[in-house]
């Protein structure tokens, strides 16, 4: 009776001990599906795979940089960066609260805000829950090596394609004239 009581327990500790690893990469897997959702449904894919804006994005380096930057008139040109693990050309070297960091307040590790461009001010209200999944799911992304052009500021010659923000002619005429 002992010997079986033994047993049994050794048999519910080897189950228990297998199994908290298994929980642990469920619910991992959870999370990083939640953040490919989320950043699916925010959109992420359009500024930041190549290809995209030419109508052929280039799903082999998903979420990889865009050759394509934005001339925002006064500012410059800004291009969707490589948001891939890569250490180099993306954020393999940003730490988590990094990556959350620019998501919900738009500045970056080296302190400078981002484009006005990123909607980050409409990602300010996710849930620590919902970023904690998105940067989970950038995190688990294969390395993409593609450095992006930029950023140039507004006298700087861009070396890329450019999709140009232009006013229309009322709101030119107004910020022309003197205040």
């Amino acid at each position: 009776m002992i010997n079986t009581v033994f047993r049994f327990a050794f048999i519910a500790v080897a189950a228990a001990t297998l199994l908290v690893p298994i929980s642990g990469a469920v619910a991992q897997n959870a999370q990083i599906q939640r953040g490919k959702y989320l950043v699916g449904l925010a959109g992420c894919n359009d500024c930041h795979t190549p290809g995209y804006f030419f109508g052929k994005p280039d799903m082999a380096r998903f979420l990889g940089g865009s050759e394509v930057g934005f001339e925002i008139p006064g500012l410059g040109v800004f291009h969707g960066p490589n948001l891939t693990p890569h250490p180099e050309a993306g954020i393999g070297k940003w730490s988590t609260k990094e990556i959350a960091t620019a998501i919900t307040t738009g500045r970056r590790p080296d302190g400078r805000i981002l484009a006005p461009i990123m909607p980050w001010h409409a990602f300010a209200d996710l849930t620590d829950q919902d970023v904690h999944a998105i940067v989970a799911f950038l995190k688990s992304l294969p390395p993409v090596d593609n450095k992006i052009p930029g950023p140039f500021g507004p006298n700087e010659q861009p070396t890329s394609f450019v999709m140009k923000i232009v006013p229309p002619p009322a709101a030119a005429k107004a910020d022309a004239e003197p205040k």
